[in-house]
C-alpha cells in the first residue's frame, strides 16, 4: 500500500500562477480534455462500487437464511458485477490517459520548441556567461516538469480530494460520524504533515539539485575542451575537480535520504493509526451485532482505496510543487530579453551588391576599458579591405558588431547607407558569409557541415564548393569520403581541414557580403596559398572584409587598416604602407625575417 517518496525540488512555494502560462496550451485541445475529465469521473463512480459489491458478495455469502441454489447464483453474479466494475476503472482510467496523453506531449513540444527558438534569439551576452550543461538540465526538469504538473493536478490531487470527500459523506450516511471523523481527522493529519515536513525539507532537496547542476556542468565543460585538457596533462585535475563537485552531491544526497526517511516515517504512522482505529471499531460492532462481516469488509476495502491515493497524494504535492517551480525556471527563460532586437520598423536587406560604412564607431563590453575608439572606414562596392595589427587591436570586434551581436556604444555602422539597426538581423546576417578563426563543426559528415550554409543546396553544389575549398586531395584519402563523421565540434579533422570546410561553407552560402577573420591561420604555407587562391577567386567582385594576422595574406587588398589599441594607426595599400615606413613596414620587416 506504500508509495515511494520521490526526490523532487519543491520550491520556496506553490507557484500556482505557472498554471496560468500553460492553460493556452490545454485550451488547444479542449474536446480531448473534456472527454478526459468524462472518463475520470466514470472510473471514479466504478471504484466507488467496488467496496458496495464486495459488501454484497461477503453477506451473501455469510446469510444461513439463503437455499442451496440462492447460495450459489447470488454471489456469482455479484462477483460477476465486481469484476465488471474493477474492469470499468481500469478501462476508463486507461481511456483517461491516452487521451490526455496527446494533450500533454503536444505542449511538452510546443514549449520545448518556443524555448529553443527563444534560446536562439538571445544575445551573445547571454551565451558567453551561461553554463550549457545547467541550461539543458533546466530545460529537462522544466519538460518533465510539465508532464507531472498536467498528469498528477487534473486527475491526482482533485479526483483524489473529491473521492475522499465522498467516502467520508457515505460512511457518515451509513455507519454513523465516528468512522467518517477517523477517516477526515487522519487526511487533514496527513495532508498537513506532508506539507509541513516538505516545507522543511526543501532546501536539502534543492541542495541536491544544485549540485547536480553543477557537477553535471562540470563533466561537460571539461568533456568539451577535451584537447585543452591534454595538451595540458591536466586530467587529473579534471578529474579532482569533478569530484569534489560529487562529494558536494553525495553530502547533499545523505542530508536528503534522511529528511526523506523522516517524511515517510511520519505519513507511514498516520496511516497506521487511523487504519488501526477504523479496523478496531468495525470489529467492535461486528462483534456486538451492530455490523455485518460485509461492513467490516466494505470499510477495510473503503480504507484501502482512500489511503493508497492518500498516501500518493502525499507524492503528488511534492511533485506538482516541484513542477510548478521547475516549469516556472524554464519561463524564466523565456522571459529573458534579448539585449540586442530588432527595430519595429526594421526592413529586410535584399541587395546583391553592398557598401560597408563605420562611422566613428565606438564600443566597450565595460565602460572602464572601451575596445574600439572612434573608428570610421569604408568598404566599397566589390572592394577587399584587410584589418590588421597585434592581438587585442579590436579587429574581430568590429566582426561582432558588423553581425550585431553587440551594437556600437556611439556611431554607427551602415550597409548601402542604411544603418544596421534599422534592417533585420536575420536578413542582415544572411547577407553576410563568414570564415571565422575557430570553426566549430557539428558531430555529423563533412557533406552535411558544408551543407549548412545552404540547407537547400544540392549535393552537386555541396560538392563543388568542396572543391572550391581545395577538400577534394584530403576527402579522397578518408574511407567515407564526404560521408566521414567529423566527431563533435569536428575534433576528428585538424585546425586547417575544419578551415577550409568552414570555407566551402561560406562559399555555398554565396552572400554578398564576405568576411574572413583569420581564415588562413590554421593552414600550413602551402595549403594557405591554395586557399587565398580559393578566397581571391570567390571574392572576385564581392565586398569583402578580410582580418589577418600574416600581412602577406592581404597584400592584394584594395585597402589595408593598420589597429592598435583600438584605433586606427595607418591605412593605405600595401605599398603606400610601405612607403610612409611606420609600424606597418615595421611589422611586415619582422614578419619577412621570420619566414626567411
Amino acid at each position: 500500500m506504500r508509495h515511494r517518496n520521490y526526490e523532487v525540488e519543491p520550491g520556496t512555494g506553490m507557484k500556482w500562477h505557472v498554471i496560468k502560462l500553460l492553460l493556452p496550451y490545454l485550451l488547444e485541445f479542449k474536446k480531448r480534455v473534456i472527454l478526459a475529465l468524462s472518463c475520470l469521473v466514470l472510473a471514479k463512480v466504478a471504484s466507488i462500487m467496488i467496496p458496495f459489491v464486495l459488501k454484497h458478495i461477503v453477506d451473501a455469502l455469510d446469510s444461513k437464511a439463503l437455499g442451496t441454489e440462492a447460495l450459489i447464483i447470488a454471489p456469482l453474479g455479484l462477483v460477476a458485477a465486481y469484476g465488471l466494475a474493477r474492469f470499468m476503472n481500469v478501462v476508463f482510467n486507461e481511456l483517461r490517459d491516452t487521451l490526455f496523453g496527446r494533450v500533454t506531449e503536444r505542449t511538452i513540444r510546443r514549449i520545448g520548441l518556443q524555448t529553443f527558438k527563444h534560446l536562439h534569439n538571445l544575445d551573445m551576452d547571454f551565451h558567453l556567461n551561461r553554463r550549457t550543461g545547467g541550461l539543458s538540465r533546466d530545460i529537462e526538469r522544466g519538460t518533465t516538469g510539465i508532464n507531472m504538473l498536467m498528469r498528477f493536478l487534473v486527475f491526482n490531487i482533485f479526483p483524489t480530494l473529491f473521492e475522499v470527500l465522498l467516502v467520508v459523506g457515505i460512511l457518515f450516511y451509513n455507519y454513523g460520524i465516528s468512522f467518517a471523523l477517523i477517516i477526515l481527522i487522519s487526511v487533514v493529519a496527513y495532508v498537513a504533515y506532508s506539507i509541513i515536513a516538505t516545507e522543511w525539507r526543501t532546501r536539502f532537496v534543492r541542495e541536491v539539485n544544485v549540485a547536480d547542476s553543477a557537477s553535471n556542468s562540470r563533466a561537460i565543460d571539461s568533456l568539451l575542451n577535451y584537447e585543452t585538457v591534454k595538451y595540458f596533462t591536466n586530467e587529473t585535475y579534471e578529474s579532482d575537480r569533478y569530484d569534489t563537485n560529487l562529494a558536494t552531491w553525495e553530502q547533499a544526497k545523505r542530508k536528503n535520504r534522511l529528511t526523506m526517511f523522516a517524511l515517510n516515517g511520519g505519513q507511514a504512522f498516520i496511516i497506521a493509526a487511523a487504519t488501526t482505529s477504523m479496523l478496531a471499531l468495525a470489529a467492535l460492532r461486528v462483534a456486538n451485532g451492530t455490523m455485518s462481516i460485509g461492513d467490516f469488509v466494505l470499510i477495510n476495502a473503503f480504507m484501502m482505496q482512500i489511503f493508497i491515493p492518500l498516501n500518493f497524494l502525499g507524492f503528488v504535492y511534492r511533485e506538482i510543487k516541484g513542477s510548478l517551480a521547475n516549469i516556472e525556471q524554464m519561463f524564466e527563460l523565456l522571459k529573458k530579453k534579448p539585449k540586442i532586437t530588432d527595430a519595429d520598423d526594421a526592413t529586410e536587406l535584399a541587395l546583391e551588391n553592398a557598401e560597408l560604412e563605420f562611422n566613428n564607431v565606438s564600443f566597450h563590453y565595460h565602460s572602464e576599458r572601451p575596445i574600439i575608439k572612434n573608428i570610421s572606414f569604408t568598404v566599397k562596392e566589390g572592394q577587399k579591405v584587410a584589418l590588421v595589427g597585434e592581438s587585442g587591436s579590436g579587429k574581430s570586434t568590429l566582426v561582432k558588431l558588423l553581425f550585431r551581436f553587440y551594437d556600437c556604444n556611439q556611431g554607427s555602422i551602415t550597409v548601402n547607407g542604411k544603418d544596421l539597426r534599422q534592417i533585420t538581423q536575420h536578413s542582415l546576417r544572411k547577407a553576410i558569409g563568414i570564415v571565422p578563426q575557430d570553426t566549430v563543426l557539428f558531430n555529423d559528415t563533412i557533406l552535411e557541415n558544408v551543407r549548412y550554409g545552404n540547407v537547400e543546396a544540392t549535393d552537386e553544389e555541396v560538392l563543388k564548393a568542396i572543391s572550391l575549398a581545395h577538400l577534394d586531395s584530403f576527402i579522397a584519402e578518408l574511407p567515407k569520403g564526404v560521408l566521414t563523421t567529423v566527431g563533435e565540434r569536428g575534433l576528428k579533422l585538424s585546425g586547417g581541414e575544419k578551415q577550409r570546410v568552414a570555407i566551402a561553407r561560406t562559399i555555398l552560402k554565396h552572400p554578398p557580403i564576405l568576411v574572413f577573420d583569420e581564415a588562413t591561420s590554421s593552414l600550413d604555407s602551402h595549403s594557405e596559398q591554395a586557399i587565398l587562391e580559393a578566397i581571391k577567386e570567390v571574392s572576385e567582385g564581392y565586398t569583402s572584409l578580410v582580418i589577418a594576422h600574416r600581412l602577406s595574406t592581404v597584400v592584394d587588398a584594395d585597402k589595408i587598416i593598420l589597429m592598435s589599441h583600438g584605433e586606427i594607426a595607418e591605412e593605405g595599400s600595401h605599398e603606400e604602407l610601405l612607403a610612409m615606413n611606420g609600424q606597418y613596414a615595421r611589422l611586415w620587416h619582422i614578419q619577412q625575417k621570420e619566414s626567411q
